[in-house]
């Protein structure tokens, strides 16, 4: 059983369904939350810091199963997921910014990750609409983007066609006795229809119940995917789940009457991070606000203003672009900023969570090792082991 359905929890019942386990997938909206309101960047170089050497490795390593993941959920859908492999374009402004990007370069040499330094006028003929001001960047080549909405419609259509059921239901609690897992409670059928994953105000889980009895869903192993929702699930005993909390971002998509950009391009603007995606149907994605507000999920006129005067700053004309959509979602951040994915103390219990900005990068890597965990197989010393968290005993 997965309890999340967005494209975490969607890739890991895929896969467990593909290698004939018997999978239900539980969630409200499916193809909603995080993995609604997401950009789709598959970048791990671009997003390297100086810090999270670890997350780099796992992202570098994700990002090598992304053909091939999507290739099979192609040929099993006929979908066309949009993924693209150009590269992303990181600029800079003025000296500082530059110099930074020149650190960075020497680190990522070190680490042997492909990059290219460019001069303002390399960056501009790369991305002829660019702002003028642009001083110089840092070409990322193999750093690529997809479009997460159609992965998780292509991920519900495959499921639905290996008879995978999906409950659109919520958790009530995770059912415990005897010390193992037994399943998990439902809560009364939601009358509220899909939010497609914007949830006004500041509760997590505002739905409505119909007042139906609820149900008891037997499971030998469950895995919660819930994303920022993960950690405060009932029913599981105090210090099992890791500590995931929401980290709010707001996004706006718009349209292009003309071909606007061929690569990912993101810089740092009055000191906040910025990067704009081009869709193959003529969409640009601009994101993203980082904002620790628990579950508010409010789109603020304030954290569009920011982002469309930072994007401005990188590609001026983006002020004549149509606004198609603006959403937030809610990343699901631990406090070392790598997921947690794997067993828990408590028997049959797995999660697979904590991926903040890195959801649709980590999927493929992420079911694979929740796939083999199912299967019974033990992975030693893995950095995103949940146990990580556990509090010493001694």
């Amino acid at each position: 059983m997965v309890v999340g359905g967005g494209v975490v929890g969607l890739s890991v019942a895929w896969r467990a369904a593909r290698e004939g386990a018997a999978v239900t997938v539980i969630d409200p909206d499916p193809g909603g939350g995080a993995s609604y309101a997401a950009a789709g960047m598959l970048a791990p170089v671009s997003e390297v810091t100086y810090t999270e050497e670890p997350l780099l490795r796992l992202g570098v390593d994700s990002l090598a199963r992304w053909p091939r993941f999507a290739a099979e959920l192609t040929e099993a859908t006929g979908d066309d997921l949009d993924l693209r492999s150009a590269g992303t374009l990181d600029v800079a402004f003025g000296a500082d910014d530059l110099a930074a990007l020149g650190e960075l370069a020497e680190f990522m040499a070190k680490l042997d990750l492909p990059v290219e330094r460019l001069t303002g006028r390399e960056c501009r003929r790369l991305e002829p609409m660019l702002a003028p001001s642009v001083r110089g960047g840092l070409l990322a080549p193999g750093d690529s983007w997809v479009n997460p909405r159609r992965v998780t419609r292509a991920l519900l259509t495959a499921l639905s066609r290996l008879g995978v059921p999906v409950l659109r239901r919520r958790v009530a609690e995770v059912v415990v006795a005897g010390g193992t897992v037994q399943g998990v409670r439902l809560a009364a059928a939601d009358a509220e229809p899909g939010s497609r994953g914007v949830r006004p105000g500041r509760a997590p889980l505002p739905r409505q119940d119909s007042g139906a009895a609820p149900e008891q869903i037997p499971a030998d192993q469950v895995v919660l995917a819930a994303g920022a929702w993960t950690g405060s699930l009932p029913g599981v005993p105090g210090g099992v789940l890791p500590p995931v909390r929401p980290v709010k971002g707001q996004i706006m998509r718009l349209r292009t009457p003309y071909p606007a950009l061929t690569r990912c391009v993101r810089g740092t603007v009055h000191g906040s991070p910025v990067y704009l995606v081009p869709r193959g149907d003529g969409e640009v994605v601009l994101g993203a606000t980082q904002e620790e507000m628990g579950f508010d999920t409010r789109v603020t006129a304030g954290g569009l203003w920011e982002i469309l005067r930072d994007a401005r700053e990188l590609v001026p004309g983006v002020t004549e672009w149509e606004v198609t959509d603006v959403v937030a979602g809610l990343r699901p951040g631990t406090p070392d900023n790598l997921p947690a994915i794997g067993r828990t103390a408590l028997p049959g219990l797995l999660v697979a969570t904590g991926h903040h900005r890195g959801g649709v990068l980590l999927a493929p890597l992420t079911a694979d090792l929740v796939v083999r965990l199912l299967a019974g197989e033990t992975i030693v010393d893995h950095p995103c082991s949940p146990s990580r968290f556990e509090e010493s005993t001694e």
